[in-house]
């Protein structure tokens, strides 16, 4: 039987690059998938790629930020999917610049999408998995939060208190049967790290510049991220909590 049939799995940013590829595979493997994005036309092409292939999805529009717009989400993944057994919180936004360069209003809007939005998905959804005494979260964080990132200085900040905050809820709900852990891209190739070189002003020269300092030779795909995601949702790691993985080609090692 695959490893989540009859599941209803909740991504955030199910519309990007990484939480299409997350969402495709959780569906491949028998998953009832819930595609939450602030984009609902990007929500709806990964939803419908995943029904074209004989799965089932459904796209929620959602704003992580404004907690009224989790809460009527998640009421409607409970409807149409029934009960939540896995929540990935990948969605996310950077700003690319020097810390002195940004301003008080892009540090909200960082911390709005990076932290808060995190935690509104948590009180969202936890009620219900203490309630039943199961249920699977991973956190998708980035390797920023563990060896800093220049340029990024309060997305590090954000991604390195979910990081800590993953472990205080993985702590307080262990009695519950419910596992919290984190995953931590390096450099992958989406809309984000585009927009990033970008603002780097010479994208070709970046370029070349991750791919020499990853021992593996290449910047990341969407595509590789979610073998580590489901791995953490699945029963094979049903005795592992609180533990963060980096996906990075090699990038940061982390003992």
């Amino acid at each position: 039987m695959p490893r989540f049939e009859g599941r209803t799995v909740v991504v955030t940013g199910g519309g990007g690059g990484i939480g299409g590829a997350t969402c495709r595979r959780f569906a491949q493997e028998g998953a009832r998938v819930a595609v939450l994005d602030l984009n609902p036309e990007a929500a709806e092409k990964v939803a419908a790629l995943i029904r074209a292939d004989g799965g089932q999805a459904q796209a929620l529009r959602c704003d992580i930020t404004d907690r009224a717009s989790v809460d009527a989400a998640v009421r409607a993944v409970q409807d149409q999917l029934g009960p939540i057994d896995v929540l990935v919180n990948n969605a996310g936004w950077d700003v690319f610049r020097p810390f002195t360069k940004t301003e008080p209003a892009q540090w909200d809007k960082l911390i709005a999408i990076n932290l808060t939005g995190a935690l509104h998905m948590h009180h969202a959804v936890l009620p219900g998995m203490a309630a039943r005494k199961a249920g699977r979260i991973v956190n998708i964080a980035s390797d920023a939060a563990r060896v800093g990132s220049s340029g990024e200085a309060v997305y590090a900040a954000c991604k390195g208190g979910l990081v800590a905050f993953s472990k205080t809820i993985a702590r307080e709900h262990a009695r519950h049967g419910i596992t919290v852990n984190v995953v931590c891209p390096g450099p992958t190739d989406t809309a984000l790290f585009a927009d990033y070189k970008e603002g780097a002003g010479n994208p070709e020269k970046l370029m070349d510049a991750f791919t020499r300092s990853i021992p593996l030779g290449r910047i990341g795909q969407p595509g590789d991220l979610p073998g580590a995601i489901l791995f953490f949702a699945s029963d094979d790691a049903a005795y592992v909590t609180g533990q963060v993985l980096s996906v990075s080609g090699g990038l940061t090692m982390n003992g």
